[in-house]
């Protein structure tokens, strides 16, 4: 039997356009390629790519009682994932973003919070996180009733009952970032952020120093997610593993942490390596990167593979 394994957190809709040059004035047009709708965010995209990959994926987040919460609840529900743990509310709409997609694959966002501001530790079902294999948790600063300790208890029950802690976040530059993330390291197995937000969080600028950092406030491992530059992770020991990301076409870069966080779940339970989940992780990045949206790109897991056997990878320059 594959492994269970609960993302929770931040589920959003995305609207996303390309290309977007510019806003047209007044009350004038402009013609794109292609409009999507997708179901993201560090929990929500991250579980369609898991599903994708063949995974056994339980949700647990917060949606509205509107258009974009069916989009997500039956989204998620056609490519088998338990739904029967997302909760609605009546009190805000389901969170949204537009992304605008640039020609170069950039994504400036315009996000409504909504729900995910909502989600709280009363929403959880704790019995099936205690039966879970993997904790996927996503979305740290973007949910209200969550962030700084609520965060740490979650991981922390999750450690005492067995279950692997990942860990991604959506950081925002604001004076208490450190204060609510500090609480959960301890109690994380995966600490999965970018590069750029680790570095925020730390006020540090080189890696070494931002991965001790880290590793320092209790952090099992930390894996950097570094774009073009690939990836890295390390633990208190054993030396830093690089990989590289694939060379693709860039479309737009929406959801590409969220499918390497996915890739590299996928690895660990099938027992691969730390080396090979996290190139599993690389070649989810390399597909999803090359469409639009969060969910483009990966078919199943056997073309990934195929992908990860067979791209060029990047060279690592820094």
């Amino acid at each position: 039997m594959s492994a269970t394994i609960i993302t929770m957190g931040v589920h959003i809709l995305d609207i996303l356009g390309r290309y977007v040059t510019r806003i047209p004035e007044g009350q004038n047009i402009d013609v794109i390629d292609e409009i999507r709708l997708t179901v993201a965010g560090t929990a929500g995209g991250t579980a369609v790519d898991l599903a994708k990959l063949g995974a056994q994926v339980v949700a647990m987040g917060a949606i509205g009682h509107d258009a974009p919460g069916n989009f997500i609840f039956r989204t998620m529900q056609d490519f088998g994932i338990d739904v029967s743990n997302m909760v609605r509310k009546d009190c805000a709409q389901t969170s949204c973003t537009m992304l605008p997609i640039r020609p170069n694959g950039a994504r400036p966002a315009l996000h409504v919070p909504g729900t995910n501001n909502e989600f709280s530790l009363d929403d959880i079902n704790w019995d099936v996180l205690a039966e879970a294999d993997y904790l996927h948790f996503g979305g740290t600063c973007l949910m209200a009733k969550m962030d700084g300790q609520p965060t740490a208890e979650v991981l922390k029950f999750a450690r005492e009952h067995g279950v692997v802690t990942t860990w991604d976040i959506l950081a925002v530059d604001r004076p208490d970032l450190l204060d609510i993330i500090e609480p959960g390291l301890p109690y994380v197995d995966y600490f999965m952020p970018g590069l750029e937000e680790a570095e925020l969080i730390s006020g540090l600028t080189v890696r070494n120093d931002v991965i001790q950092f880290f590793l320092d406030r209790g952090a099992k491992h930390v894996v950097f997610k570094m774009g073009g530059e690939g990836s890295c992770i390390a633990g208190p020991d054993m030396d830093e593993i690089r990989i590289p990301a694939y060379k693709a076409k860039v479309v737009d870069s929406t959801g590409c942490g969220d499918s390497y966080c996915a890739g590299f779940i996928v690895g660990l339970s099938k027992g691969w390596d730390l080396t090979q989940s996290a190139r599993l992780g690389a070649a989810c990045g390399g597909l999803v990167v090359q469409g639009l949206g969060s969910d483009a790109g990966i078919v199943n897991l056997e073309e990934t593979i195929e992908f990860m056997n067979t791209a060029e990878p990047l060279p690592i320059t820094v």
